[in-house]
C-alpha cells in the first residue's frame, strides 16, 4: 500500500501556466465562468493535488474494468494506461504543471490525459462522476495514511519498550492528583504509553476496515445504466468490498471523521506524554534528561535548556482537535448527497494528518535519546509515604478490616508529620504497636519503595514480576 504523501512530495500547484487551459467539464451547460475571484474561491487543487497518485490508481482500475466490459477497446486501454503513467511520472518528478482553472486534481489529470492521448482519454469518465471519483480517492488516501500512522505508532511503542528494558527497573513515585501515591518501576510508566498507543492502533485498524470499501460506480448520485463491474475495480484496488447504496456512497464522510478522531486521540496521548516529560525534565523533578538536539536555549537566560519539542507536540494538539470539529461542523447540516462543502474535508484532514505524522516522527527519537536519572529519583524517593498503602494491606493480612487499617496508617502518617519524620519505617515499633497490636517485627519487610515493588501481586501492577511479563508480551507483539 503506498504511503500517504506529504505536501513536499509533489510540486505545489502554480497559479496558472502560460499554455491554454482545456474547457471545464461542465462548461457546456454553464457557459463562460472566467471570473478570477470565483475561480480562486472554488478551486481545491492547491491542496487536493495530494490525491494525485490515488486518483490515477483508481482511474487505471476503472479503465481496466471498462475494457473488460467492452465499453472501451484494448487500444483505448493501452493509450489510457500510457497517458496516466506518464502523468504519474511527471507528478512524481515535480514537473507536472497544475492549473487552478481546472479546479481539482481529478480534472487536472483528465485534462492532461486528453491532451496527451486524445479521444481515449475522453472515454475514461464513462460511468463515473467526480462525486464517486473523489469519494474513492479520499478513501484510498486515508487507507495509506492510516497505514503510515500505524507504522509510526509501532516505532514509537518499540522505543518505549527498549527504554523500559534498559532502565525500567528504576523505582519511582507514581502520582494521583499530581501528589505522590505509590512506588512503581519506571518501566511500568513507560509501558502505560505503549498501552495507549496500542489502543490508537486498534482504532486505526477498525477505521481502516470501514474505509477500505469502494464507492466507485455510484456515479453522481443514482448509479449508472451501463453494465459496469464495481467488484472488479474494488478487488484490483485491494479494497474489501463495495458500498451498498449509491446515495450514501457519495455523501458518506464518516470514515474521514473517524480518522480525524483517531488522529485527535493520538495527539491527546502524545500531549499527555509530552506534559509528563516536561515536568520530569524540570529541576523540580529531575527524573529524566532529554537529548540536547530536542531542546532549545533562551535568548536571554544562558542557563536555560527548554523542552521545546515536547511543548510543540503538546501545543499542536489543539489544532488537531480543531480540524476534527471543523469536519463535524461541515457535515452536520448537509442534505443528501454531494455538496460542495465536502471539498473542504481534505483541507482539514490533511492538516490533522500532517501535524500528527510530524509529532510521531519526532517522538520516537526523543524517547530513544532519553536518559533516566536513578540517583536523582532515589534522593527523594522516601518522601510522600509511598508505602502507606502496602502497610494498610499488611494489616489486612493480619485480619484487620481494610477501612480500619486505612485509619491506622493515616494516624501513623499524621504522627510522622508532627514528629518531622519522612518515612513510616522511622516510627518506633512501640509507637506502631500502640496504634495497632497486630504490628510485629516483620513490618520492616514490607516498608520502603523497593520492598513494595517486589511485593506487588495483582496482574498489571507496577512491580518487578509484572514488568518482566509485560516486556515479554510487548516484545512479542511488536516483533
Amino acid at each position: 500500500m503506498p504511503k500517504a504523501k506529504s505536501t513536499k512530495s509533489v510540486k505545489t500547484p502554480a497559479k496558472s501556466p502560460a499554455h491554454a487551459t482545456p474547457a471545464k467539464a461542465w462548461q457546456a451547460r454553464i457557459g463562460d465562468a472566467a471570473d478570477p475571484l470565483a475561480e480562486k474561491f472554488v478551486e481545491s487543487i492547491s491542496f487536493d493535488y495530494r490525491l494525485a497518485e490515488h486518483d490515477i490508481r483508481g482511474s487505471l482500475a476503472h479503465a481496466d474494468m471498462l475494457c473488460t466490459k467492452g465499453m472501451i477497446s484494448v487500444s483505448d486501454l493501452a493509450a489510457i494506461r500510457k497517458g496516466l503513467n506518464s502523468i504519474l511520472d511527471d507528478i512524481r518528478s515535480g514537473t507536472f504543471e497544475f492549473d487552478l482553472k481546472q479546479e481539482d486534481i481529478h480534472m487536472a489529470v483528465e485534462a492532461a490525459l486528453i491532451q496527451r492521448v486524445g479521444d481515449p482519454g475522453r472515454k475514461l469518465h464513462t460511468a463515473r462522476s467526480r462525486n464517486d471519483q473523489v469519494a474513492l480517492d479520499i478513501r484510498l488516501w486515508c487507507v495509506a495514511a492510516i497505514d503510515r500512522v500505524a507504522q509510526l505508532l509501532t516505532e514509537l511503542q518499540r522505543a518505549y519498550v527498549a527504554l523500559a528494558r534498559q532502565d525500567g527497573g528504576v523505582v519511582m513515585p507514581a502520582y494521583t492528583h499530581l501528589q505522590r501515591a505509590q512506588p512503581i518501576l519506571f518501566g511500568h510508566e513507560l509501558l502505560a504509553y505503549v498501552e495507549m498507543f496500542q489502543r490508537d492502533r486498534d482504532r486505526l485498524a477498525d477505521c481502516r476496515a470501514r474505509t477500505n470499501i469502494s464507492p466507485l460506480g455510484s456515479g453522481a448520485v443514482g448509479g449508472s445504466t451501463l453494465p459496469i463491474d464495481r467488484l472488479q475495480v474494488a478487488r484490483q484496488l485491494g479494497m474489501q468490498d463495495i458500498t451498498a447504496n449509491s446515495l450514501d456512497s457519495i455523501s458518506d464522510r464518516d470514515f474521514v471523521v473517524e480518522f480525524a478522531f483517531a488522529l485527535s486521540m493520538i495527539a491527546m496521548h502524545l500531549s499527555r506524554w509530552a506534559e509528563q516529560w516536561i515536568l520530569y525534565s524540570s529541576t523540580e523533578f529531575d527524573f529524566i534528561r532529554i537529548a540536547d538536539q530536542y531542546t532549545t536555549g533562551s535568548s536571554m537566560m544562558p542557563q536555560k535548556r527548554n523542552p521545546d519539542m515536547l511543548e510543540l507536540i503538546r501545543g499542536r494538539t489543539g489544532g488537531v482537535y480543531g480540524q476534527l470539529v471543523a469536519l463535524l461542523t461541515m457535515l452536520k447540516g448537509q442534505p443528501l448527497a454531494y455538496n460542495r462543502d465536502m471539498q473542504e474535508d481534505k483541507r482539514w484532514l490533511f492538516a490533522g494528518f500532517d501535524s500528527v505524522e510530524l509529532s510521531l516522527q519526532i517522538a520516537a527519537p526523543i524517547v530513544k535519546s532519553a536518559v533516566i536519572k536513578p540517583e536523582s529519583i532515589a534522593r527523594r524517593l522516601d518522601e510522600g509515604f509511598l508505602d502507606a498503602t502496602v502497610l494498610a494491606e499488611y494489616l489486612v493480612r493480619k485480619s484487620v478490616p481494610f477501612r480500619t487499617a486505612h485509619q491506622i496508617v493515616g494516624s501513623m502518617v499524621a504522627y510522622c508529620e508532627r514528629e518531622g519524620l519522612t518515612r513510616l519505617a522511622d516510627i518506633p515499633r512501640e509507637v506502631m504497636q500502640s496504634m495497632s497490636p497486630k504490628i510485629d517485627t516483620d513490618v520492616r519487610d514490607v516498608l520502603g519503595a523497593g520492598n513494595v515493588v517486589a511485593a506487588y501481586q495483582s496482574a498489571g501492577a507496577g512491580g518487578i514480576k509484572q514488568l518482566s511479563a509485560q516486556l515479554k508480551r510487548w516484545s512479542k507483539t511488536l516483533k
